[in-house]
């Protein structure tokens, strides 16, 4: 089976997750069979189950070294030899990876997102298509706001504070740089119709 990856990068909060969510859902309900897979970049945080909680709190998790980029890469290669992986699962409350995985079985089609799947050029090379969300900051930081408290049970000034202290400055060094290595720039975030259709068309055309 020929494996085609989809990477879909941009800023936290700029609608990557949407984006992706979207076109499983309306495809998965036009057709049948598991034909498309998702790994998420934010899963293969490294893990740090080995150093006290305080100090896992400080981690820059927006930098490149907070990511065990190779493990990921391994898991992409396997899938794209029809081989089903065990993705880890991140306790965001914990700083700390889970004890449980996720298995994420091999399809057609791949899709992959993250903040820094386009600044790792071993990543880079594995996407035949490249996608970045192109979302404003300020509408970044509202939605990641809503996340973190609602899903993630930080409060309102640890994410302010992370924000301005890694998010912000983290995406301006690594991620908006690597837009450049991306096939398609998509603005207006993760509900860009035009965008999802295109990219929906995509997909049908290699699942046909």
């Amino acid at each position: 089976m020929s494996v085609t990856f989809i990477a879909i990068s941009g800023a936290s909060g700029s609608g990557k997750t949407l984006f992706a969510n979207t076109i499983i859902q309306e495809l998965t309900s036009a057709a049948s069979g598991n034909t498309i897979s998702v790994l998420h970049e934010d899963a293969y945080y490294k893990d740090q189950s080995h150093l006290p909680l305080d100090v896992r709190a400080q981690t820059n998790f927006d930098h490149p070294n907070a990511f065990d980029h190779d493990l990921m890469a391994e898991h992409l290669s396997l899938l794209g030899s029809s081989q089903a992986v065990q993705s880890p699962i991140y306790d965001y409350t914990n700083h700390t990876r889970s004890e449980k995985t996720q298995e994420v079985k091999p399809s057609k089609v791949v899709l992959v997102e993250g903040i820094l799947l386009l600044s790792h050029a071993g990543l880079r090379s594995l996407f035949d298509t490249r996608v970045f969300i192109d979302t404003p900051l300020d509408i970044c930081l509202i939605r990641r706001l809503q996340r973190d408290i609602k899903e993630r049970g930080r409060s309102m000034e640890s994410v302010i504070e992370q924000y301005e202290k890694t998010v912000r400055p983290m995406y301006l060094e690594f991620v908006e740089p690597s837009k450049i290595w991306a096939d398609v720039i998509i603005p207006q975030g993760g509900l860009n119709r035009v965008a999802i259709d295109l990219v929906k068309n995509r997909i049908i055309s290699l699942l046909i």
